[in-house]
């Protein structure tokens, strides 16, 4: 992959608050040029020996391959999670004007 290559980050949050505020810096600090935030996920999983089963939102972040360090490091310290999902898939296509728009806004001198 190269630094320009699109990318989608997803994240879950606790809350919408939570969600809306990591949305907001994401964008603010240009790491990336748009989080959806969906509300109503449900998540099962096992934590220090529990099984949970919690109310989520889920985070989609488009971002790119060149922001993606940056963008994990700045949500390793400001989420909540001791350990919070943050996976990137690649954007194999898209429309061109909307590629083009994410990494205009996911570059610094923008």
């Amino acid at each position: 992959m190269q630094a320009d290559d699109p990318i989608l980050v997803l994240c879950t949050a606790p809350d919408d608050v939570v969600g809306a505020r990591l949305a907001r810096g994401l964008v603010e600090q240009r790491l990336a040029a748009c989080v959806n935030m969906i509300a109503g996920v449900r998540s099962f999983y096992r934590w220090k020996g529990t099984l949970h089963d919690d109310a989520e939102v889920q985070l989609v972040i488009k971002s790119r391959r060149g922001r993606f360090d940056a963008l994990r490091e700045w949500l390793g310290e400001h989420h909540p999670y001791d350990v919070p999902e943050v996976l990137a898939l690649p954007i194999v296509a898209g429309s061109e004007p909307y590629l083009e728009w994410i990494s205009a806004q996911t570059h610094d001198d923008a």
